[in-house]
């Protein structure tokens, strides 16, 4: 079976490979998994079918101003923030990050939302680290206790494990250059990132969204904007928002 890792690395190689980014020998290479692999080939159709949509429906535009400053951010934050070992091809990342602002356009309308972008970035950069947490522990009484010291207040935990979402453990992402503690939970074998970042004021509730295989949901509590993030189908994603939502923290 294909493990996240390996499965976040194929898509963005389909995605260079669809845009002619790719030499010729890792071109050849990914075309024999494709021929060689169903589930890799319905991807790939896929992604061809997404963009002869946009090519048909959408009307041709100059990119807007600082699009391209944007994107080169994004991809060198992703870059600069990867755990040790991990390593982007920098051509590669920036070809991914394009085709996921697609996919984001092709779904729905939306302003351009740095926090969202630095959520998504750091569920996939730890999809594709040795592991998705710096601490790991299914104990909310050990998970919390880490943050303190290395962010300015530890986050909300709770045990969920009783509703088939049990705790993996948490990490520090960086946010607009905040460093924000984020929290993870499984549900079979779907990971589930949960960010908590601070909101002086309450922020409306965002629906669920979907980017690049992924749906991304937030919801504001006593100051706290959540950003949940994962591969869970949309009524499992909201089951867990409701959960987390209605469960007390234990004594």
């Amino acid at each position: 079976m294909m493990s996240s890792s390996d499965s976040v690395q194929s898509r963005l190689l389909l995605h260079a490979y669809s845009d002619g980014q790719l030499d010729p020998v890792n071109a050849l290479a990914i075309e024999r998994r494709i021929a060689a692999d169903p589930l890799l080939a319905t991807e790939y159709r896929q992604i061809e079918i997404l963009k002869q949509l946009l090519r048909e429906r959408l009307p041709r535009e100059e990119l807007p101003r600082g699009f391209r400053a944007r994107i080169e951010h994004r991809s060198e934050y992703i870059i600069a923030s990867s755990r040790p070992g991990v390593r982007w091809p920098r051509r590669l990342l920036v070809t991914a990050l394009v085709a996921s602002g697609a996919t984001w356009l092709a779904q729905g309308p939306g302003a351009d939302d740095v926090t969202r972008d630095g959520i998504f970035a750091g569920h996939v950069r730890s999809l594709m680290a040795p592991q998705p947490v710096d601490v790991v522990s299914s104990d909310q009484h050990t998970v919390k206790p880490w943050f303190n010291g290395r962010i300015p207040e530890s986050p909300r935990v709770v045990d969920l494990s009783r509703h088939d979402f049990p705790l993996v453990g948490g990490r520090i992402d960086v946010i607009e250059r905040r460093p924000v503690p984020t929290l993870v939970y499984k549900h079979r074998s779907h990971l589930i990132s949960l960010t908590a970042v601070p909101a002086p004021t309450p922020s409306p509730a965002l629906p669920i969204r979907a980017a690049d295989g992924y749906n991304v949901l937030r919801w504001t509590d006593d100051g706290m904007s959540y950003w949940a993030i994962s591969d869970l189908s949309v009524p499992e994603l909201t089951t867990f928002e409701q959960l987390f939502r209605s469960t007390a923290p234990d004594r």
